[in-house]
This record gives structure tokens, sequence and C-alpha cells, in this order.
């Protein structure tokens, strides 16, 4: 049997984002495995019938666990002939890579999530992860961007082969999942977190770090806070999260914002909602976006790569400078004052979405596949 290998750092990653493309293999009788850092979702890959090599991966380029990832990567394509090799994440990307250039296997394609140099990036990061790309493009079929500004940056690169750089509308969403419109399980659900009908509740779903930058949001509910109705839920999980409870508390928020943790009800959670907010200092494409604007509602985000290749300021939502709590303030009120206007912006969100939903993204996928596997 042919067998493919999906490479990633983290066992999530696989999890959000490549179960369909996966199963698009699946169906075609091929063998997948998922080479990661597996963690405690074991049992939903299994679920899905993947052979699993655990990688010890660390998302950090500096770590010297990654030279036993590299072996052990080594190992599992020296047991397995694979017809092809799709690797995605910088550090899991760039290990797999010269992984399979070591084995001698190929084809290798790579999907960037959204590069870790970009406009505005620090110097670090244009010297690592800059460097990393150029150097493996050479070691690369087919490379698959999500965005404009990483499009364009990888056609500078040399790859294996000429005109194999490509543009996809994201991983794909099932777009129906989204939008629900049960004005009676709103009402119910919102009364369980004890919000009232004329209540505003803003969401943001981000991982807890210093990127996903929730803190500008925070500071903007600072300065609304004499807008008794407006309430803030933040649902992720990760290193900053006793960081942002210790500020929600220090800055007198605990009344008004709901750290959730992780979820697995993000539709849901959408429903109750009336804003979405993302205030990140970079992105890739963000699904957390997308699903918002399936669910039709109107998102205020930082004018960041990623977020305004989603957002059309004044059209579905606001495009705001990254730490600029003012604007921030002036978008989120904007929307908070008018219901005709956030049903406006949602509205034109639900059919920009059409064009990145699950069924469109694996047709553009098929297209490129079948460019690479026998």
């Amino acid at each position: 049997m042919n067998k493919i290998l999906f490479i990633a750092t983290v066992e999530s990653h696989i999890l959000n984002f490549h179960i369909p493309f996966i199963k698009y293999f699946q169906n075609r009788g091929y063998e997948v495995h998922v080479a990661t850092r597996l963690g405690n979702r074991q049992s939903e890959l299994k679920a899905v019938n993947v052979v699993c090599h655990n990688i010890d991966f660390s998302r950090s380029p500096y770590s010297l666990s990654n030279l036993r990832a590299l072996s052990q990567l080594i190992r599992a394509m020296k047991g397995n002939k694979y017809s092809l090799v799709h690797v995605h994440t910088p550090v899991g990307a760039f290990l797999g890579r010269l992984a399979a250039k070591i084995t001698g296997t190929k084809p290798v394609i790579y999907t960037a999530h959204g590069f870790h140099f970009y406009k505005g990036a620090s110097i670090k990061n244009w010297l690592i992860y800059y460097t990393m790309e150029r150097l493996a493009a050479h070691w690369t079929d087919g490379l698959i961007t999500m965005n404009d500004e990483d499009y364009n940056a990888a056609k500078r690169f040399k790859l294996r082969k000429s005109n194999a750089v490509f543009y996809v509308h994201g991983v794909g969403l099932d777009i129906d999942k989204y939008n629900i419109s049960d004005k009676n399980e709103r009402k119910q659900t919102r009364k369980a977190f004890g919000f009232g009908e004329k209540d505003i509740v803003i969401l943001t779903v981000a991982e807890l770090n210093a990127n996903k930058n929730h803190k500008q949001i925070l500071d903007s509910l600072i300065k609304l806070k004499s807008l008794d109705n407006v309430y803030y839920l933040i649902v992720g999980i990760g290193e900053y999260e006793c960081y942002l409870k210790k500020y929600v508390e220090e800055n007198g928020l605990s009344g008004k914002v709901k750290l959730l943790g992780f979820r697995l009800d993000i539709p849901d959670l959408l429903n109750i909602s009336d804003i979405f907010a993302l205030t990140s200092m970079r992105e890739g494409l963000p699904r957390c976006i997308m699903e918002a604007m399936a669910a039709g509602k109107p998102v205020v985000a930082t004018d960041v790569r990623g977020n305004r290749d989603l957002v059309r300021d004044g059209v579905n939502g606001y495009l705001v400078p990254l730490e600029d709590v003012n604007a921030t303030v002036d978008a989120l009120q904007n929307l908070i004052e008018s219901e005709d206007l956030r049903k406006k912006m949602g509205d034109a969100g639900r059919k920009i979405i059409q064009n990145y939903s699950i069924d469109k993204v694996l047709k553009e996928m098929d297209e490129i596949y079948k460019k690479y596997y026998v």
C-alpha cells in the first residue's frame, strides 16, 4: 500500500487543520502516517486511523532536542517508502525537509501557515526563519501559501522545480457548522453565562501567548469600563494564562472578562457572541476569524498579514493598528452602539468567507496534490 506522511510540530496542528486532507488520501487507498509530538489527544488521531510517529519536536529552533527529532524522522523515512511527504509548521517543516533530503525521500511539499519572517518582524526572526526557509526551499518540490504577503515572499525562493509556489484559500472551513441562527438557543446559552439580551459579548478564540496580544483588547475594555453591558470571553490555553488572569484582576475587569480555557463548542460560543476580536501581532490566515465570519459576526482585528486578507476595513469589520488602543476602542464602540452595523458587517463576512469553504479548498488542494502523488 502506498504511504503518505504528514509532519507538524504538535498534534493539535494535525487535528485542527489537516483531518480533511488525511481523509482525502485515505479515500484514495493510501495509508496515512503522521509524525508529530504526541500529547493528550492521541486518541483523536487513532480515531482517524493514521499511523503515528512520536517525534520529540521543540517549537524553538534553538532547542537541542530537535537533533533527536531529526534522527527520529530519518528513522521513520528509512523504515517506510513514502509516496509523498507534506510538511507543516516552521520547525517541523525544516526538519522534515532535511530528513527527506538525507534519506532521498521525494516529493516533499510544504504548506506555510504564516512565515515567521514578515513585514515588521524582528531582525532575529529574519535572521533565523528567513535563512531556514531559504535553505529548505532547495529541498522542496512544492510550496503552498495562504496569504498574499507569504505568496509574494515564497516566489523569491529557489525550489527544486519552477512554477511550484501555490496560493490556496486557507485550510478550508465547514461553513455550515458555524452558521447557527437559533435565537432561542442563543438566549438560553447566554442566560447560562449570566448575559442578558441587551448585553454585548465580545469573543476571542486564540492561544494564550504574547503573539495573540489579548492585552490590546483588555486595555480597550478598561477604557470602555463605564459600559455596564459589555463582556469579553477568552477561549484558549497557553503560557500567558496566569498573566492574563492577574491583569484582568488588577484592572478591575473580573466581572467583565471570563477565561474559558480549551473549548470544543466554538460554534455555540460564536452564536452567543456579538463581536469577534483578534489583535495578534502576526498571523498566517487565522481560522478563528474565518469561523467568526461564517457565523455572521463582525470582526475587529489588527492590521497585520493574514488578518487583512480576511477583514475588509469598514465592510465586514475593522482593521486597527497594532497596539493602538484608542483605535480599538473606537472600532468596538461603533459596533457596540449599532445592532444594524453589526448585522450589516456580519452578513458581508458571510459572503466573503464562501471562497474559503472546505469543499473549495479541497478542490484547490486536489489540483496541487495531483502534480505530486502517484
